[in-house]
């Protein structure tokens, strides 16, 4: 019952593109935490910005994802990992 409100909680509040770009992100972090320029190798993108904005951000505010060091944000060596949420999440989908 919790993975359904979980599902229907985050596509009411997603675009189906970024429900995607979040799902690609969930499935980048299941072999455990990295860092924004190795999820970027793994999903094969390049550009950082729009890398943040597309899917690190929707993934954080959605509660899907979580940082290593949330008081540092922008450290270069910050990593993160699934939240409990995006563990349920990518169980959902597996």
């Amino acid at each position: 019952m919790l993975e359904t409100i979980l599902e229907a909680t985050w596509e009411s509040r997603t675009t189906d593109q970024e429900s995607d770009r979040v799902a690609r992100l969930l499935a980048g972090l299941q072999d455990g935490p990295k860092t924004a320029t190795e999820l970027m190798a793994a999903l094969g993108l390049s550009h950082r910005p729009s890398f943040h904005n597309n899917y690190i951000r929707p993934a954080l505010s959605a509660g899907l994802v979580e940082m290593i060091r949330p008081e540092s944000s922008a450290a270069k060596n910050q990593k993160y990992r699934l939240a409990a949420r995006g563990r349920l999440q990518q169980a959902s989908l597996s």
